[in-house]
């Protein structure tokens, strides 16, 4: 995670406005595998007609592993997301004061992207933005997958819908100041 904290600090030192976005999930969260009996980590249900991947309890509301791992002064806000214990919400559009506002808000139309994880959170908010209108960079070298046999398909996915993907910070910066900042 140093290598995610000193991108990040190195884009505020640049004058770039850093907003995160923070899983933040009740103790029965839908997601959970805990929360479906005889259920494990990984296997997948179906909730309202949609198929729900359940993952071990994480990022659990006021608990130490729900916390921002980086230093939260480097963010002019931090998106808080998933708190709804029957709704999944990968993309920080779906969560309240959803990241579009904030965006919209504070003047921003181009997003640089990185975190975790390239095929579930990284995806979803980078397709969402792209749909917004906004220009994105991913950055995919400052993101980590569940699972390497969906970080490719995942990455092509993106691209294919007007995401820019980059190796290194160096590339997204140079993007930005390409097409304007």
């Amino acid at each position: 995670m140093k290598d995610v904290e000193n991108a990040t600090r190195r884009l505020k030192e640049l004058g770039i406005p850093i907003f995160g976005t923070q899983d933040w999930h009740p103790p029965d969260h839908v997601s959970f595998a805990t929360s479906h009996p005889g259920k494990e980590p990984f296997d997948t249900v179906v909730i309202d007609g949609n198929p729900q991947a359940l993952w071990p309890p994480h990022c659990v509301q006021g608990t130490g592993n729900a916390r921002v791992v980086i230093d939260n002064n480097l963010f002019l806000a931090v998106i808080k997301k998933a708190q709804d214990p029957m709704t999944e919400s990968y993309s920080g559009f779906q969560a309240r004061g959803d990241l579009d506002t904030v965006l919209r808000v504070n003047g921003i139309d181009k997003v640089v992207v990185f975190g975790l994880a390239t095929d579930y959170c990284v995806e979803a908010t980078s397709l969402d933005l792209t749909a917004a209108g906004y220009s994105v960079v991913v950055v995919e070298g400052l993101c980590r997958s569940v699972s390497p046999d969906t970080a490719a398909v995942t990455l092509r996915e993106m691209r294919s819908k007007g995401v820019r993907v980059v190796a290194t910070l160096d590339e997204a910066i140079a993007e930005i100041r390409r097409n304007g900042s």
